[in-house]
């Protein structure tokens, strides 16, 4: 930005849009933003800007939940034209058809949108300090208890799944949370998986692929198989909280720590064996069990705003439909 000349940019004031007109290379979607703030942004005048010529028609929030619609974006992607690159302009959003019920039936969409929206701005101002306090006290730990190696608490699992016969298949993230396995498995052949147990952790040895450690924690009542060539272990609940160590080990500190000890040629593996040589403080259970009640009301806040985020996606443009046809 440094030497650019901002009188041509286009000023976007409360209620005004803004899009940006290539489709191509933008996740088949349209880029296009809101502003529902009382703030004042400028764009670069590549982008469309527009607003609402009679507001006592056409609700602008209204206007804004059509637009966050998938159908939307398809009939944007399917109506764009260009050859290297294709374009969506001015005169093919001016002929975009748009449902006008009544100023009082947009209304209704609107506040459900926005009730939505509030719980989730909510529960994330909720989860960012908590957060923060929690890595803070772990942070402080360092300074009040010796770091000791968890060797000598913890024991690895080797169990395989030929008695369990359990189909319940998991991978692990970068974000040290199970998932849906990613690779095809043939649920055929799950013998040779390994079982992980409620309070056990699972973790991928090898670390040159997400330059982490990927490791979880399966607080699930019901037992999970994963990949037989993820390393399992348990831990002695009498000397360390699961989700003490689980904490602890999300922290970016670990992910360096695991890729400086990792060793290999053509794959860089984590085992084991490192694992037992991890030092970590080890405060009181007590302690323990407050730094993770800290955590756990910090994600259950994450939890709420991610649900009120995937409801105002799903549940409004379903209420905007039964709008439009009632």
């Amino acid at each position: 930005m440094t030497g650019r000349n901002l009188s041509t940019f286009h000023v976007v004031d409360k209620n005004h849009f803004v899009f940006n007109r290539r489709t191509t290379r933008n996740g088949e979607r349209l880029g296009l933003g809101f502003n529902d703030s009382d703030e004042i942004f400028i764009f670069t005048e590549d982008y469309v800007h527009f607003k609402i010529i009679n507001e006592e028609l056409l609700e602008p929030t209204f206007l804004y939940i059509f637009f966050l619609r998938d159908e939307f974006d398809r009939q944007v992607r399917y109506h764009s034209w260009g050859s290297a690159t294709e374009f969506f302009n001015w005169e093919d959003m001016q002929r975009v058809l748009i449902p006008l019920p009544s100023l009082s039936e947009q209304q209704k969409v609107v506040n459900a949108w926005k009730a939505f929206r509030e719980i989730k701005e909510q529960n994330e101002a909720k989860a960012a300090p908590l957060m923060q306090l929690c890595q803070s006290y772990i942070q402080e730990l360092k300074h009040k208890y010796p770091a000791q190696e968890i060797g000598p608490h913890i024991e690895e699992c080797t169990e395989r799944n030929y008695t369990l016969q359990s189909k319940n298949v998991r991978g692990v993230s970068t974000e040290k949370e199970f998932r849906v396995p990613q690779s095809r498995v043939d649920f055929d052949k799950l013998d040779n998986y390994k079982v992980v147990y409620k309070d056990q952790f699972v973790f991928v040895p090898t670390t040159d692929t997400w330059r982490c450690l990927a490791l979880c924690l399966n607080k699930e009542e019901n037992p999970i198989i994963v990949s037989p060539i993820y390393c399992v272990f348990s831990i002695n609940q009498e000397k360390i909280i699961p989700e003490y160590l689980h904490l602890y080990c999300r922290r970016k500190e670990i992910d360096r720590y695991a890729r400086f000890h990792s060793w290999g040629s053509a794959r860089e593996n984590f085992n084991f064996p490192d694992m037992q040589r991890l030092s970590i403080p080890i405060p009181p259970l007590d302690v323990q069990r407050a730094i993770v009640n800290i955590y756990k009301c910090a994600n259950e806040a994450k939890q709420i705003a991610a649900e009120a985020d995937r409801l105002s996606r799903e549940v409004c443009p379903a209420l905007l439909q039964h709008v439009i046809n009632s």
